[in-house]
């Protein structure tokens, strides 16, 4: 391996959270990062540029304008190739893009069809799947060429053309233990995101959909409310916590901020950033929640275990997509209460009530999974004041 000079730390950030590790977790954690570190790799590695949304065919308009109502993002254009439609989706260049993928005949098969289909409610929607994130690099062939001498595994361009992906990426095999995808776009920082895929059209469906949703939000006056995402939450199995969490960093330019232990939900949060000087809006936090123990020991234990059985359900995947809700109140409501109960009136279910409050620091919510990709938007409001990621109260609660 050809060793450059790092300048970034990636081990130089303070831990938070009670969640005990191993001895593996924690003398691997120190010995990848430094290795990351010192080959180059996290000063070449920055922001996630886009997340990867799949789902069936006849769903991605109806999840256009799902999205549209319920968070910042605005309908941009369609790339349509032989076999999908591929929605980009944007708030601005600061922030991720969503590239939403429709497959067109429904019995098309693929990678990330059977990565669904052994399990009892995720083979229901064999294509609904978050699929991974993009992340701009540098030098696109340094990257990879490093990643794959310390044995990460990519798809050949031949593979990513048959898959009907963007040809100007480097997309890597699906991880064992998330199911997800890691995909490198080389940019520079001004340059526009640009996906070589396909024939770039204006959908007249997809634009109708987005201009009504968009209305209506504007008229529920929530617009001005929703910030871009926050973090992005990944279930996995218990014995899959510590690995999945190395390998993420691996992947990527990240550092471990801590974990919190929720032990009377048999669970516990783990939260990654990046390593760069970049808020969340521009890179999102990336959290990863597993059972404490595995399934099979939970009848000796009688504990809860709603980490274990979603990814017994669903496969170990993405579990939601949290919004910022801007600081402040409106029309006598915090802005999160206010948010909450516009979109709820419009028909869109909440799994609870708003928990936290500004003693606390922060509020949260999930809402119910949508029908088309089965993902949670969760809202959060942050106080100004607030020092932290999350609360334990908080995490125990959503959890």
């Amino acid at each position: 391996m050809t060793v450059n000079s790092a300048t970034i730390n990636s081990l130089e950030f303070s831990r938070h959270g009670d969640k005990e590790h191993s001895a593996f977790f924690e003398e691997n954690l120190v010995r990848l990062l430094e290795e990351r570190d010192k080959l180059g790799l996290t000063d070449l590695i920055h922001e996630i540029d886009a997340l990867m949304i799949s789902v069936d065919p006849e769903h991605s308009i109806k999840y256009i304008a799902e999205l549209a109502l319920m968070t910042p993002y605005h309908y941009l254009v369609t790339l349509e190739s032989e076999q999908h439609w591929t929605h980009i989706l944007r708030i601005d260049l600061d922030s991720p893009d969503i590239l939403l993928r429709e497959v067109k005949d429904p019995n098309l098969r693929g990678v990330f069809r059977s990565l669904n289909e052994i399990y009892p409610v995720g083979a229901k929607k064999p294509n609904s799947r978050y699929m991974g994130e993009i992340i701009r690099v540098d030098d696109l062939h340094s990257v990879v060429k490093l990643q794959q001498q310390r044995e990460f595994r990519f798809f050949s361009q031949d593979e990513v053309r048959k898959l009907e992906l963007p040809g100007n990426l480097a997309v890597s095999k699906p991880s064992p233990y998330t199911h997800n995808i890691v995909v490198y776009l080389e940019r520079e920082p001004q340059e526009a995101r640009v996906y070589a895929l396909g024939v770039s059209v204006i959908r007249a469906d997809a634009q109708a959909a987005y201009l009504e949703a968009k209305t209506l939000q504007n008229k529920l006056g929530v617009a001005d409310l929703l910030l871009p995402l926050d973090h992005l939450a990944t279930r996995v199995y218990s014995q899959n916590r510590e690995v999945a969490i190395l390998e993420y960093l691996s992947w990527s330019s990240y550092y471990f901020w801590g974990a919190y232990n929720i032990k009377d939900q048999n669970s516990s949060t783990n939260v990654t950033k990046s390593a760069h000087a970049i808020p969340e809006s521009k890179s999102p936090a990336k959290v990863f929640t597993a059972n404490n123990t595995p399934y099979f020991i939970n009848h000796l234990e009688k504990l809860p275990s709603p980490t274990e059985t979603f990814v017994r359900n669903y496969e170990p995947r993405l579990h939601h997509m949290a919004i910022s809700v801007k600081d402040g109140e409106h029309k006598g409501k915090e802005n999160i209460d206010f948010v909450v109960n516009a979109i709820a009136e419009n028909g869109k279910g909440f799994l609870l009530d708003v928990i936290g409050s500004k003693e606390q620091g922060l509020k949260q919510i999930f809402s119910n999974a949508s029908e088309h990709s089965s993902l949670i938007i969760e809202y959060v409001q942050r106080y100004g004041s607030f020092d932290g990621f999350f609360t334990q109260e908080n995490v125990a609660k959503l959890t």
